[in-house]
């Protein structure tokens, strides 16, 4: 049933190049952000589930994008 439908919709191929084109953009642009992260907000990432101590204000001044 589902065959007949998807070959009764003209231009349906097309519709399967654009989802894998986005996808592949989106994770492009995911892999670029995770390398260029700072390395300082990084490390205080990963040890947050390790610290005793609330400084949640700390955690917010850093900057979270691009390379410093």
């Amino acid at each position: 049933m589902y065959k007949q439908v998807l070959q009764s919709i003209s231009g349906v191929d097309t519709y399967a190049v654009i989802a894998l084109i986005m996808f592949f953009l989106f994770f492009l642009l995911i892999l670029g952000w995770v390398f260029t992260l700072n390395k300082k907000y990084i490390k205080q990432m990963e040890n947050i589930p390790l610290d005793d101590t609330e400084n949640s204000h700390e955690v917010n001044n850093i900057n979270a994008g691009g390379v410093k």
